[in-house]
């Protein structure tokens, strides 16, 4: 793993030989979130992706982003080298009106032995895989946090025994996500991956959407509209894909170098019958 090319994405080349801390732990997160967004468009590009978290790794360093098993598993890596006490969880999103479990469609983090103000334990929930989902790390401890436009809460798991469940915000993307205790490997993860890159019933294969959060609140392109929550709130739809393209460039920092010109006509015109389809709906 190139963990400087890494910390250069993130804009924190400095923290390259710093001792793991709180502070640390805090300043990776929120960089991380801010610089690295949360995306599935290799779907939509027909360009199937793993999660092994060195490739994962290789492909935020050369300026994309993914979802949660590419987020939170090259993060964990990322971690892991620096010296940071961290554990991947299984986890289950819940969307709304669903029932909670340990579905496997989410994989989660904690990290231990940093304590802070506040949360003498030191024990914490590290999450850039939820989109809309904390800006920071959450001290693992029972509780309500308030970050942004969205306040959260964190209570132990009423489906996983010795694990915990993370309440969103009523203005959020989904009810709330469950993880176990114990630690997950990667392998775990692999069948899930599969179903959520393939399966019609797939949200990232129904909507291809990009989100970005930052500490006032989250820019989200569904489709082809954006939008903004928290400070500076509006929607626009994007008619044009040099709109569209310009979006991703200059709000999720997302430039496509990977992408053919003649990749991003065929993805512009599934965006386009998609929406379409969607307005006619």
């Amino acid at each position: 793993m190139n963990i400087a090319g890494y910390l250069r994405r993130l804009g924190r080349p400095d923290l390259l030989d710093a001792p793991p801390t709180w502070e640390g732990l805090r300043a990776l997160h929120t960089a991380h979130v801010e610089r690295v967004p949360y995306e599935a468009l290799d779907i939509w590009l027909e360009r199937p992706t793993g999660i092994d978290p060195a490739e994962s790794a290789a492909r935020i360093t050369g300026g994309r982003g993914g979802y949660c098993y590419h987020l939170n598993g090259a993060f964990s890596a990322l971690l892991a080298r620096l010296g940071y006490d961290v554990t991947r969880h299984a986890g289950g999103v819940q969307s709304r009106g669903a029932e909670p479990g340990i579905t496997r469609n989410h994989l989660a983090l904690t990290a231990r032995g940093l304590p802070a103000p506040g949360n003498p334990g030191g024990a914490w929930l590290v999450d850039l895989g939820l989109g809309d989902g904390p800006h920071e790390p959450l001290p693992l401890v029972a509780g309500s946090y308030r970050q942004g436009p969205f306040t959260y809460g964190l209570r132990p798991s009423e489906v996983a025994p010795g694990g915990w469940r993370f309440d969103h915000d009523p203005a959020g993307s989904f009810e709330g996500m469950d993880f176990a205790a114990e630690p997950a490997e990667m392998a775990e993860f692999e069948d899930m991956h599969r179903h959520l890159s393939t399966s019609p019933d797939s949200g990232f294969v129904r909507v291809a959407a990009v989100l970005r959060r930052d500490a006032s609140g989250v820019d989200v392109l569904r489709g082809l509209v954006l939008t903004r929550q928290g400070a500076g709130a509006h929607s626009v739809t994007l008619d044009a894909a040099r709109d569209y393209y310009a979006a991703l460039g200059d709000v999720f920092g997302l430039t496509l170098d990977d992408v053919a010109e003649a990749e991003k006509d065929r993805l512009w015109r599934r965006l386009r019958d998609a929406h379409e389809a969607w307005s006619a709906s």
